[in-house]
């Protein structure tokens, strides 16, 4: 599904071609206009869209920011700015085709020249953080890091065609990721917080990062798409999921953005609504292989990498880091429910030869330092990896850190815990963390080898095919021992029973166009 409608086949014959029934439409109600709907969520600084690193940055612009292409939690891929779009057999050209009739809060005509400049914006990658550009390489000039000339093309006000310089697979899963916010041609690289010009049917009135975000329905904007609730509250009530439950007991919220996992049965209690999908959302525990600890690069040592991924069970994580919620992991961050995934053989920790490889590497006196932030996913899964690490004979301090000094130089500590976010397809994320150079990469993993199959992996576009190349490609992040990578997280959210259009999405979105009440409370 996610193959076939990314290269611009319609839901229901991607449906078809699989021999599969036609999607039933929906039965859940529509929800009555009006009405204001609280949500408990990490409120976080908002900057230019390209530059994000966090899902709940770009949940604070949604109601006034809008996308190209939105990911559904069916694996299919549906046009939001763009009614639809066509790839040529090769994936090395798409026609993009907008929405018509989509206005600017401006008034002023959303058009191909707006499409075009965000393209423009996205594979600039002479912007530092620009993460798109990593994502829009086959777009991208190499001598000069900016848009190849002839790469994007208006056609006419309503279509733009992209002419690659290889296929690339990827492109409509990119630009449905959460930095890809579609900005006015005029404010490409600016915070949408303070300009406030979007699609979107919100205006952004209020806006306190660790408080709270207030979105009030433009009445004076024509939206083109449907939208009941009149306000929306993004509301921050710490990193304590305690807090949120007593939160809710007390009625100072009406949904949750994301359920932790040991308190899925506190709001159960509650009589909430429960929603859950499995992802390819995790955790990834990670030896930066460039960083510096004094005078040493101890992760530069592949038998100290190797060391620290032996010695860690993968399953304990699992099981004491989010209550067995989910699946376990391979150390290869390419996730079994991605089209493109290979089944390798099974991992098997091994604490005595993790213990014989540091001593080999004189490493066994090294006191490593693992860092993560103070949520409960991440610093309970990093203090079961910590614990196993000395279980082994090895070392470990524990550093707990705030979020927001921890999300500061997320990419920069030598030793740490980072969550990724959910991406339908396993080249993707290979692309954004572990090619040499790439915005994202936090392990400083450098393989030329590497990159040259990935960018064979990103040409191929059945997903069988690509399969042979990605096992090597899986195979190399464990043999180099990049990552402890020890589950796949299924995430979970709660809200009051009246509330719609409540379902988890994958990858953590939380859009206010789609909620509203069945019943205004």
């Amino acid at each position: 599904m996610s193959r076939a409608t990314a290269l611009g086949v319609t839901g229901t014959a991607a449906m078809a071609l699989a021999g599969l029934p036609a999607r039933a439409q929906t039965s859940e109600q529509s929800p009555v206009p009006g009405g204001t709907l609280r949500i408990q969520m990490d409120v976080r600084p908002v900057t230019d869209p390209r530059l994000l690193d966090i899902p709940e940055s770009a949940n604070v612009l949604r109601g006034l920011m809008e996308y190209l292409v939105e990911y559904r939690a069916d694996g299919r891929f549906e046009g939001r700015l763009l009614s639809h779009w066509e790839a040529n057999a090769e994936a090395t050209e798409y026609h993009l085709h907008l929405r018509p009739g989509v206005q600017w809060n401006t008034g002023a005509p959303f058009t191909a020249d707006d499409v075009a400049a965000n393209f423009e914006g996205w594979a600039d990658a002479t912007v530092p953080g620009n993460s798109m550009a990593n994502r829009l390489v086959a777009l991208t000039d190499p001598d000069t890091g900016k848009a190849r000339e002839g790469a994007i093309d208006v056609i006419d006000p309503l279509i733009v065609r992209l002419r690659l310089l290889r296929p690339d697979i990827t492109l409509i899963p990119s630009v449905a990721d959460y930095p890809a916010a579609v900005q006015h041609r005029d404010y490409i690289g600016t915070n949408p917080v303070e300009h406030g010009i979007g699609t979107g049917a919100y205006k952004i009135t209020k806006f306190e990062p660790g408080r709270i975000a207030v979105l009030e329905r433009a009445t004076d904007h024509k939206y083109w798409g449907t939208a009941a609730l009149d306000r929306v509250e993004l509301i921050d009530f710490g990193p304590d999921p305690l807090l949120w439950r007593s939160a809710a007991a007390e009625g100072l919220f009406d949904m949750t953005a994301r359920t932790e996992p040991g308190y899925i049965s506190e709001f159960d209690g509650l009589g909430w609504e429960g929603y859950s999908v499995q992802t390819a959302a995790t955790v990834v525990v990670r030896p930066n292989q460039k960083a510096k600890v004094g005078d040493q690069v101890p992760y530069g040592d592949l038998r100290v990498r190797r060391a620290l991924a032996l010695a860690v069970d993968n399953q304990i994580c699992l099981e004491l880091g989010i209550d067995g919620r989910g699946t376990v992991g391979e150390n290869h961050h390419v996730c079994p429910i991605q089209p493109d995934y290979a089944h390798l053989p099974p991992l098997r920790a091994d604490p005595t030869e993790a213990r014989r490889l540091m001593e080999d590497a004189n490493m066994l006196d090294f006191e490593h330092e693992l860092v993560s932030v103070d949520d409960t996913l991440r610093r309970d899964t990093t203090d079961v990896v910590a614990a196993q690490l000395v279980e082994a004979g090895i070392r470990v301090r524990r550093r707990i850190v705030p979020r927001d000094d921890f999300d500061l130089k997320w990419k920069d500590y030598p030793f740490s815990a980072t969550y990724w976010n959910h991406r339908e397809l396993g080249v993707q994320v290979l692309a954004l963390a572990y090619r040499t150079g790439a915005v994202w990469n936090e392990t400083g993993y450098s393989n030329p080898e590497f990159d040259r199959l990935l960018d064979r992996a990103v040409t191929i576009a059945d997903a069988d095919t690509r399969r042979d190349t990605m096992a090597r490609l899986q195979q190399m992040l464990q043999t180099d021992g990049v990552i402890i990578q020890p589950f796949w997280q299924s995430l979970y959210r709660h809200a009051r029973r009246a509330v719609v259009g409540a379902q988890m999405n994958p990858k953590f979105e939380v859009n206010p166009h789609r909620l509203g009440w069945a019943t205004l409370p």
